[in-house]
């Protein structure tokens, strides 16, 4: 083997810098995640800089952005105190609380401390132990509820008494448990599943939440091959429905009075085959806490109801139907959009003309209250004094149809304005209080600004800049955006181009694609932050390929036709041939692009897209390798296959395509994947071997859906499999990745 036929470490080395779990230390100042005090007033958050973790204190009616505290005093006042030497530039705190001339936090090993801020004195602090993520705790803090043998129960935060909320809970007819739940992860991070789906009343007096019966379910099974505990292989049973089966999950809300231990069950139930309707925002309170309100469905999502629980006597009353040809959304993607007003009037989402627009429902009249060749994307806030809706649209930027406006219009259909008034994107987070909202404004070559906002528009204080001095020295650069026309000739689709690192027009590199085909998710975002998909794709330019990613027809975030171009059309996997008519478009001006060395990957719906394009388009995409992809959803979960298959499951089965696929593939899966099976890639795999094709196959027992914790051995087979196949050269000798720890901020955005 010589140099020449072998690509330099260097380039591995870039990629592995651009990996997800190290964007972090690349990137600075490019997000904020406020943790709100004084309802809402004031928020702390931390921010990494060249200096460290730093905590910052924000209060936009001053219009002032600070440090928390001294870092360095703290850190020396901590060591002195605890005798553990504390570091200023990575300070171990959490569940920061300010008081007059005070700090007070939690460590690293779970003690809590104040801090007076005039002598930087540090005394520990009594305090009961945190509710943690498994109990979600009530609004004024006094109770926090937990799951105990199918039932809920709740501790007293003061004295930590516990008493059971319910007794009648049973395997299969558990409280607050989600009909799906990553187990085999969560077990990786020391949790038991996920905590109680429940909503706690406005006034911390009620608990909101359901009975889940699934007694009727399929069961399905994984193997362990070797548990945590180094015994023979283990059984894990799932009830887990396929589309088309009879019985589904279904829920039963249930009000739970927790002084006198009183339920109020509802009158009816409702189908739940996936996930817990208050987890999803399906089911909530209303703000005065004299009603509950939730969302439901026909099983063929044609029809879409609101409906009012009375917490009281469980009575259910409709108070909205919406019926269509096609899926009724309350949403393309994301938390429902639909508001009670405490006038009764109901806020309303529609895609009735086309596109996602607000209706009103219950006042003197009935209108429509935004329209236009645009959609709505998210619901802000209702200034119900003002009569004035706050919210996100997408589609009003000519020049990316995906960036998204902060806009107004009152509720009678006047007065629409945009109160952004540039040309970015905008990611907003709302005040606690709902004075003001957290505002992110970038574009995908475009570093974050993040300030305060009024409902004006106006800043009230610019929080951070982004820094992203460490991610172009990689060799990095920025992706170009760029428009194409779909395989129909007509419709535009977007997406984003990377250019090699060092690129030299005067070559030619071959070319990956990184496909997601919704139809529930984009693949591309139009902020600067490449989201969680996007973060597998950055590395790959580092090792000398070009990459394209764009959102073809059937996914969502334009108008509803484009949407419903995958409705019972799963097959085309997110506008595959639309990605190929780009290919050649991008082509025709790019030169250095060789369409006759054409990769593709992609994770869980992204492998399904890989191994289809791979059979539709066998002279466009030689080389592919296809990660936990979802190849059979005859066999996957009912609750999104028949939301965005069938009914002829057929059509869409990898399996059943298998004859069609004549270049190189490599099949990655986790072994432990509760949420796509690994039958689904063996199922593949097997048809392949049948036909006498061959198939290039990565197992590894113990991952999950994600691969967390063995993200750097997937992305190596990964890179190594592109590099040998498309560039023509072996890998780095012996190049290994760095093992890093779970990304847990990763994790937080995947459960919010």
């Amino acid at each position: 083997m010589t140099e020449n036929t072998r690509l330099d470490a260097s380039a591995y080395r870039a990629a592995e810098q651009l990996m997800r779990n190290n964007r972090g230390d690349l990137v600075h100042g490019a997000k904020v995640r406020p943790h709100w005090i004084d309802g809402g007033a004031r928020f702390w958050y931390t921010v990494t800089t060249g200096a460290g973790r730093r905590f910052v204190l924000a209060d936009p009616e001053a219009g002032t952005r600070e440090p928390a505290f001294d870092h360095e005093r703290l850190a020396a006042a901590l060591t002195r105190a605890s005798g553990q030497e504390a570091d200023a530039s990575a300070l171990p705190l959490s569940a920061l609380e300010f008081g007059p001339g005070t700090v007070s936090f939690r460590t690293g090993d779970g003690l809590r401390w104040t801090c007076a801020l005039d002598t930087y004195a540090c005394t520990p602090a009594e305090a009961a132990p945190p509710a943690g993520f498994m109990e979600p705790a009530s609004p004024d803090g006094r109770h926090a509820v937990f799951l105990r043998e199918h039932n809920l129960w709740l501790r007293s935060a003061g004295d930590g008494r516990e008493r059971a909320l319910t007794a009648d809970g049973e395997a299969d007819l558990a409280y607050g448990l989600s009909p799906f739940s990553p187990t085999v992860l969560l077990n990786k991070l020391g949790l038991p599943g996920l905590p109680p789906a429940v909503a706690w009343s406005p006034d911390s007096t009620r608990l909101l939440t359901h009975r889940t019966d699934q007694r009727r379910v399929r069961r399905t099974h994984l193997v362990r091959p070797m548990p945590e505990d180094g015994g023979e292989p283990a059984l894990v049973t799932q009830r887990f429905a396929f589309p088309g089966d009879e019985h589904l999950p279904e829920g039963r809300l249930v009000v739970i009075d927790i002084a006198t231990g009183r339920a109020v069950p509802a009158e009816s139930t409702l189908p739940m085959p996936l996930m817990s309707p208050i987890s999803t925002g399906h089911a909530w309170w209303a703000e005065d806490g004299t009603a509950v309100y939730f969302l439901q469905n026909t099983r063929d999502l044609r029809t879409l109801w609101l409906k009012r629980l009375d917490p009281a006597t469980g009575e259910v009353t409709t108070l909205v139907t919406e019926t269509g040809p096609t899926r009724v959304e309350p949403a393309q993607f994301g938390r429902p959009m639909v508001k009670v007003l405490s006038s009764g009037e109901v806020l309303w989402y529609s895609q009735r003309d086309g596109w996602g627009h607000l209706y009103l429902y219950g006042g003197p009249s009935e209108r429509q209250i935004t329209s236009g060749e645009w959609a709505v994307r998210e619901i802000l806030h209702v200034d119900e004094a003002e009569r004035v809706v706050y919210f996100v649209a997408a589609g009003l930027i000519a020049e990316d149809p995906y960036r998204r406006s902060v806009c107004r219009a009152a509720l009678d259909g006047s007065g629409f304005a945009r109160i952004t008034g540039d040309d970015l994107d905008h990611d907003v987070t709302v005040a606690a209080g709902k004075e003001y909202f957290i505002d992110s404004a970038s574009t995908t070559n475009l570093p974050p600004v993040i300030s305060v906002r009024g409902w004006d528009g106006a800043v009230r204080v610019e929080l951070e800049r982004a820094d992203i001095s460490r991610l172009l020295a990689t060799g990095w650069s920025a992706p170009e955006r760029f428009r194409a026309k779909a395989a129909d000739g007509v419709t535009d689709v977007y997406g984003i181009v990377y250019k090699p690192h060092g690129f030299d027009p005067r070559r030619t590199y071959p070319v990956i694609d990184h496909p997601y085909p919704g139809p529930h998710a984009n693949r591309v975002s139009a902020a600067f932050d490449s989201g969680i998909l996007g973060h597998e794709a950055e590395p790959i330019p580092a090792l000398g390929f070009v990459v394209i990613a764009l959102d073809g027809r059937g996914t969502p975030g334009r108008d509803k036709a484009f949407h419903d171009y995958s409705y019972q059309n799963y097959q085309v996997a997110g506008g595959m041939e639309d990605h190929v008519a780009a290919l050649r478009q991008l082509a025709g001006t790019r030169p250095w692009m060789d369409l006759d060395r054409v990769g593709i990957f992609g994770l869980s719906g992204g492998g399904f897209a890989t191994v289809r394009a791979m059979a539709d388009f066998p002279d466009v995409y030689k080389v592919g390798v296809a990660e936990a992809g979802n190849h059979d959803n005859r066999f996957y979960h009912a609750g999104w296959g028949e939301a965005y298959d069938g009914p002829d499951y057929v059509r869409s089965s990898n399996v059943e395509a298998a004859d069609r696929i004549r270049g190189k593939l490599l099949l990655i899966h986790g072994g432990s994947d509760d949420n796509v099976h690994p039958h689904h890639t063996l199922r593949l795999a097997e048809r392949l071997i049948a036909l006498d094709k061959d198939v290039d196959m990565f197992i590894i027992p113990g991952a999950e859906h994600a691969f967390v914790g063995y993200e750097h051995q997937v992305s190596r087979r990964r890179w190594d499999y592109l590099v040998r196949n498309l560039l023509g050269l072996e890998p780095p000798e012996d190049y290994r990745i760095t093992p890093t720890a779970i990304d847990l901020e990763m994790l937080a955005e995947l459960f919010g």
